[in-house]
């Protein structure tokens, strides 16, 4: 029924018919995304049957347009009905993006520019699209104030510290969570706080970024948005260069407001161990308790994150039983065990040219998988494209606006998945897949790097890529 909805709604809109209509994979979200298109427009359709979160992100996305942030437009909405158009801005996050650039180098230039480009806009959520936004319209809460964060941090206590066997007083427990709830509400709560700023929920078009998933903002500190991008556990960001954006941001901060700098940092420590324990508190529930295993990948990053805390620590206030208590969950050998046991399965995933022949397997088991990118639309037809590859942004954009594309990667991963999920149960230590298309050059590409980025974010495994035909040019 919703489908049927967003279609009248988009002919509305668009004044064309519709030719084809997407479904896209589903996110951590209840929300459902289409990828609608007509003869000459395109735009994504959403239903969520949350209306009060529907409200917010489409009030929300009105105004920071209208103070020059880069979200997507609302198109056209129907809120009684749960459903809304809003402009279509790819399949690129900024993490797919970092995942990719991470293998050429640490932390590249390249990656650094976007960073920054982040983070000029961040002070610009925070300080001056939070003057004039209506935050009657927040959802679940106006602020994030003592019973938001006594709400996350007994999320980390039940569905980490207890299904990790970390030993605990309760009572002291939480008479130190009165405490740093405390102190962390001595600084300034009275910004836009985005909530879930992090590099899944930030998109790259054009060479510009771009802001999503910014429903659930309230008020609340500055240190919280800076916290949750910069100690993303999954994003691995070098600790140099975390102190290189934190520094970069402060400047640009500094241009809004004025900012007592030592007290700031002071307080960003703090916001880092909350912003830490909400995400194991996350990792531990996917993970422990519901026994999906890919979480438990992000435990050792967010461990390591949650260990440089402590070693830096300065804090004007005395924590005598949650200090140890962390002490306790960054030393737990069965939590490094969890950290240390990758499976055995190697993925080896390849693109080649079918003139050539599908690739030979190395490792000897045979099987795997080879699929046929040649049915895509294929960007190599176009003078632009013919001297670059799948891997360069011109033609990662080109490919993710063919809706066929997104149904082949839809396929693909569903098939892929299968095969991992039971090798990984029956302890196979080999899996191939190959991608092929006319030249090795563009769509095997593409398919090789997008799937390898998948497999590597979701599961605990390793996953070697190999570009046949790049190789043999070199």
């Amino acid at each position: 029924m919703h489908e049927d909805q967003l279609i009248k709604l988009y002919e509305n809109w668009a004044g064309e018919e519709v030719i084809k209509v997407t479904p896209l994979a589903l996110s951590g979200s209840d929300r459902k995304y289409y990828r609608l298109f007509s003869k000459t427009k395109t735009a994504l359709g959403v239903y969520n049957n949350d209306t009060k979160e529907n409200l917010a992100f489409v009030e929300f996305s009105k105004h920071f347009l209208a103070v020059g942030l880069k979200v997507p437009t609302i198109y056209a909405e129907e809120v009684t009905k749960d459903i809304y158009l809003l402009e279509d801005l790819g399949d690129t996050t900024l993490f797919a993006y970092l995942s990719k650039e991470k293998e050429k180098s640490e932390f590249s230039d390249d990656l650094r520019i976007y960073y920054q480009k982040v983070l000029k806009a961040l002070p610009v959520f925070q300080v001056e699209a939070g003057k004039g936004l209506d935050y009657s319209l927040c959802y679940p809460r106006s602020r994030f104030d003592k019973q938001s964060m006594m709400w996350d941090l007994n999320y980390f206590k039940y569905y980490f510290l207890k299904l990790a066997q970390i030993p605990f007083d309760e009572q002291a427990l939480e008479d130190d969570y009165q405490v740093f709830t405390d102190y962390l509400l001595e600084a300034e709560q009275d910004y836009f706080l985005y909530r879930d700023f992090q590099s899944r929920n930030i998109m790259i078009k054009d060479d510009n970024v771009f802001f999503i998933d910014y429903q659930g903002g309230r008020r609340g500190a500055l240190q919280y948005d800076i916290a949750s991008l910069l100690y993303d556990a999954k994003a691995e960001i070098p600790q140099k260069v975390r102190g290189e954006l934190l520094d970069f941001y402060i400047t640009e901060l500094k241009k809004h407001i004025e900012v007592d700098e030592p007290q700031f940092r002071k307080h960003f420590t703090a916001y880092v161990m909350i912003r830490i324990m909400q995400a194991m508190g996350a990792y531990g529930f996917r993970g422990f308790y519901e026994k999906k295993a890919h979480f438990l990948a992000s435990i050792p990053p967010a461990l390591e994150n949650m260990k440089y805390v402590l070693n830096q620590l300065d804090l004007p206030i005395e924590l005598p039983t949650l200090l140890p208590v962390l002490e306790k969950l960054v030393n737990s050998e069965k939590l490094n065990e969890i950290g240390a046991a990758r499976n055995n399965l190697v993925v080896s995933v390849n693109s080649f040219s079918y003139k050539r022949g599908i690739p030979v397997d190395e490792s000897g088991h045979g099987g795997g998988f080879a699929f046929d990118c040649r049915a895509l639309h294929n960007p190599g037809r176009y003078d632009e494209y013919k001297q670059l590859t799948g891997r360069d942004m011109k033609v990662i954009e080109f490919l993710e606006k063919e809706e066929d594309v997104a149904i082949f990667k839809k396929h693909v991963l569903g098939i892929v998945e299968q095969s991992v999920e039971m090798y990984i149960k029956r302890n196979f230590d080999h899996l191939t897949v190959n991608f092929g298309c006319t030249g090795g050059q563009h769509r095997s590409v593409y398919m090789a790097e997008f799937v390898t980025r998948h497999l590597k974010d979701k599961y605990n495994i390793k996953v070697k890529v190999r570009h046949r035909e790049q190789e043999m040019k070199k």
